[in-house]
């Protein structure tokens, strides 16, 4: 299994004074991301593992640890939501 992710084709992201909207036609779902969930799914696009998303949003956080778990439960939320593959 890779640890980097895309964010799928066909979704509707708008941004939302608190993160993002998304619908998901092909589910006919909508889904709200915080900030942080919505920074994560910028950062998925094949480019950049999850060891360099959990580094970037400790320094956009200016965390003094760094968010590991927290990364990867979004992700784990976002692969289970059909949002990244």
């Amino acid at each position: 299994m890779s640890d980097r992710f895309v964010r799928v084709e066909g979704i509707d992201v708008t941004p939302a004074a608190d993160g993002y909207v998304i619908y998901d036609p092909e589910r006919d779902r909508v889904h709200y991301l915080n900030h942080t969930a919505a920074l994560v799914l910028e950062f998925c696009t094949g480019e950049h593992s999850q060891a360099d998303i959990v580094a970037m949003l400790q320094l956009a956080y200016e965390l003094p640890n760094p968010p590991e778990l927290e990364v990867q439960d979004c992700i784990d939320h976002l692969r289970e939501e059909g949002l990244i593959t």
